[in-house]
């Protein structure tokens, strides 16, 4: 199946595009998000988790971060940036502010030493690490979960973040469970003493910060079996024709196959032309094409490999994104 295949299929619903960094991921999620929206019947959501982002440079307009914008000139295309303190800071407001987590605790914790409640001791602080970013792809989960567009297309950060960011619907889903575990453990021995004095509103409120929680833990087990469905998920791998992309690459493929997410399409980006009269880039592209050797020997059988030119201008705006997404997802030589 062709990157093309893979975008017009009705079955598609999330495709995340991943790598080392520099290597024109943001460029080759965002012609094929382009693309999706001009040439099939889909509303496409393209997604920013890259805290340092460039999405809306690519696409040639201003996004708020944590907003949800249409893209000028185009009718079913929309474009997302997210904020991991915005996201954070959010998630802390629906607990119930800074003494939210206490609330959902069972209330009652000042003063309580959380490594003396034994097995528990690894939530002293009640705060896991990563929070910030935890909470932001949480939030991107839950909104997903109720999706009202028919494909979400991810821009992830460079390969040690994405590493992370794919490790995170398990962590955090672990934490919030353990959270509730404690706040269950507690919830008897704090509630005779608390109810003496709690008023209705504080155990309402304190209901409402539990159900919270475990919403978000539903959310995030159920968005992890999206990504985990092959019919519906695909991890798209970005690099470029070098020694360290290719490890870089072989460390992403191990992660996917660790956290079981399906992924069978490769982009090289960047192949230098073919040059008769600039010895540096003949240079260049000699070079490129060896590792294009090695690169072909390793996943010509697994994955389908489209090879992508270096262009002499940025890929930004319209013409640019529906230049590279002839080569990225038509499949036009780019040797």
């Amino acid at each position: 199946m062709t990157l093309k295949d893979l975008l017009s299929n009705p079955d598609s619903h999330f495709i995340l595009f991943g790598g080392k960094g520099g290597v024109g991921k943001t460029s080759s999620a965002a012609c094929s998000a382009l693309w999706a929206a001009e040439n099939t019947d889909k509303s496409v959501l393209i997604v920013s988790t890259d805290p340092a982002h460039s999405l809306g440079d690519s696409l040639g307009l201003q996004l708020e971060p944590g907003t949800v914008t249409p893209v000028p000139g185009t009718a079913k295309l929309f474009a997302l940036e997210i904020s991991p303190s915005k996201a954070f800071k959010e998630a802390q407001e629906k607990m119930g502010g800074a003494g939210g987590l206490d609330m959902a605790m069972g209330g009652g914790m000042e003063g309580m030493n959380v490594p003396l409640l034994g097995d528990l001791g690894d939530l002293a602080g009640m705060s896991p690490p990563g929070a910030d970013e935890a909470m932001a792809f949480g939030t991107v989960l839950e909104f997903l979960e109720n999706s009202e567009y028919d494909l979400v297309i991810f821009d992830t950060a460079p390969t040690g973040h994405t590493l992370r960011l794919l490790s995170l619907p398990e962590l955090l889903s672990s934490w919030i469970g353990k959270l509730i575990t404690l706040r269950l453990k507690l919830g008897k021995l704090m509630g005779a003493f608390k109810n003496m004095f709690k008023r209705s509103k504080d155990k309402d409120d304190e209901a409402d910060a539990l159900e919270s929680i475990e919403r978000l833990k539903k959310s995030i087990e159920a968005a992890k079996g999206e990504l985990q469905d092959p019919a519906r998920t695909s991890f798209v791998i970005v690099m470029i024709a070098e020694d360290m992309a290719i490890y870089e690459t072989e460390r992403l493929l191990s992660a996917l196959i660790s956290y079981q997410i399906p992924s069978s399409h490769i982009v090289v980006n960047q192949i230098f032309p073919e040059s008769l009269d600039c010895s540096f880039c003949k240079s260049r592209r000699e070079f490129q094409l060896k590792h294009l050797v090695e690169i072909e020997d390793l996943y010509k059988d697994d994955f389908d490999v489209v090879k992508v030119p270096l262009f002499e201008k940025e890929i930004r705006k319209f013409d640019q994104l529906r230049r590279m997404a002839r080569y990225v997802v038509e499949g036009e030589g780019g040797e």
